[in-house]
Parts: C-alpha cells; sequence; structure tokens
C-alpha cells in the first residue's frame, strides 16, 4: 500500500457532519413532537404509544452516535444499519401512509419527512459504507435483535404508565402491521411477532444484498481496464 493509500480517507469521513446534524435535526424535532403530542394533544399528558423507540427513531440514536464512533468494525455496522433496517423503515412506511396522518397538519408533516429522512440517510450511508460484508450485515442484525430485547424489556416495565407497543411487538396489543395483522387468526399473535421481526430482517438483508450488487456492478463499470 502506497502513501497515497494510507492518506485516502474513509468514505463516511465525508458524511460525518451531515450525519451528526441529521441526528441533532432529528433529536430537536423529535423532542417538538412529544412536547406537541403530550401538551397540545393530549392535555399534558404523556402518550406512551409514542414513546421514541421504534425502528423507525433507532436511525436518530445511531446518527447521533456514528460521528463520534472511531473503531471501523463498530461505524460499518452502524452505516449497514442504516443502508438497511432505516432505509426499509422510510420506504415501508411511506408506501403505506396511513399512519402517518394526525389531527395537526404539523405533526402529519413532521411524520412524512421524517420518514422521507430515513430514506435520504440510508442511501446517503449506503454511498458512504459502499460494499458491505457479510460481517456488518450480521453485526447490524445483532443491533437490530438488541433493539428487539431492550424495546420487550421496556413493553414490559413501562405498561403500567399505560398503553405502549415498542417496535410492535407487545403481546399484549393488537397487530396493525398491513398482512401480518391477517396473520393473527391463523398463526396466533406469538408466532405472527416472531414472523413480523424474522421478515423484517429479512427485508434487510435483502437490501444488504441489493448494495453489495450496486457496489459490484459499481466496480466492474469504473475498474481499470483489461
Amino acid at each position: 500500500m502506497n502513501r497515497t493509500e494510507l492518506q485516502k480517507p474513509n468514505p463516511a469521513l465525508r458524511f460525518r457532519a451531515f450525519f451528526l446534524v441529521c441526528g441533532v435535526v432529528m433529536l430537536l424535532s423529535e423532542i417538538w413532537k412529544q412536547f406537541t403530542l403530550t401538551f397540545a394533544v393530549n392535555g399534558g399528558a404523556y402518550i406512551w404509544l409514542y414513546f421514541p423507540f421504534q425502528l423507525c427513531s433507532t436511525p436518530m440514536y445511531v446518527l447521533l452516535v456514528l460521528p463520534h464512533v472511531r473503531r471501523e468494525s463498530l461505524k460499518n455496522a452502524l452505516l449497514t444499519y442504516l443502508m438497511t433496517f432505516g432505509l426499509l423503515g422510510g420506504v415501508i412506511v411511506l408506501a403505506d401512509t396511513s399512519g402517518l396522518h394526525y389531527a395537526l397538519p404539523a405533526l402529519t408533516f413532521h411524520s412524512f419527512a421524517w420518514h422521507a429522512a430515513l430514506a435520504a440517510v440510508g442511501v446517503l450511508a449506503g454511498i458512504a459504507r459502499g460494499k458491505p460484508s457479510p460481517r456488518d450485515l450480521k453485526n447490524a442484525l445483532l443491533l437490530y435483535a438488541a433493539c428487539c430485547v431492550l424495546a420487550a424489556v421496556l413493553n414490559a416495565s413501562l405498561k403500567r404508565f399505560g398503553e405502549i407497543n415498542l417496535f410492535y411487538i407487545n403481546p399484549a396489543c393488537e397487530m396493525e402491521q398491513v398482512v401480518f395483522r391477517d396473520l393473527v387468526p391463523v398463526l396466533g399473535k406469538g408466532a405472527v411477532l416472531v414472523l413480523y421481526m424474522c421478515m423484517t430482517a429479512l427485508g434487510a438483508a435483502l437490501l444488504w444484498a441489493v448494495w453489495r450488487g450496486i457496489a459490484a456492478l459499481s466496480a466492474k463499470k469504473h475498474g481499470p481496464a483489461a
């Protein structure tokens, strides 16, 4: 490896400031949303169903952490999470916008903008990462699994304060996800919740494969001539 290669910056570094700004903007907008829902919509009572820890909320936390990460394997895992699970969350919700509408137009705008931002950030994370490795996918899946476990713990521990359904995996709540809710009478709620998490992971894995394919095609197109 020559000196020029050693001095070549990691492509992800070019996006460090962008990711941090996105994370801060999303955090501030989420704080505004929580205050608006609590005081303007619900008369000062907190609505636990909107507790900010859903699949579509996790990219905000990742964006806040990512610019400060120096360990390459962790950085790649976080980028892969954004370009798979984050992108998936944005695209799927925008494909079915039934859950994005609120009584207040400002909240509806925030919801649409949030998920559009997830899609945009996911694409930029994919550009920053380039070709994700199998290890990147494994670590992103482990992060998703850890989030599911944390969501289950929070669902169980916070339910005394009100209805809560983080990651939509609380067995005490009705399954509201399209397609999966129709499977509950057939398979039972527990089996459908497991299926839902597995299909989410599969969707992220498929996006990982798409990104690898794009990177391979790009390398072939821009590679040195024979």
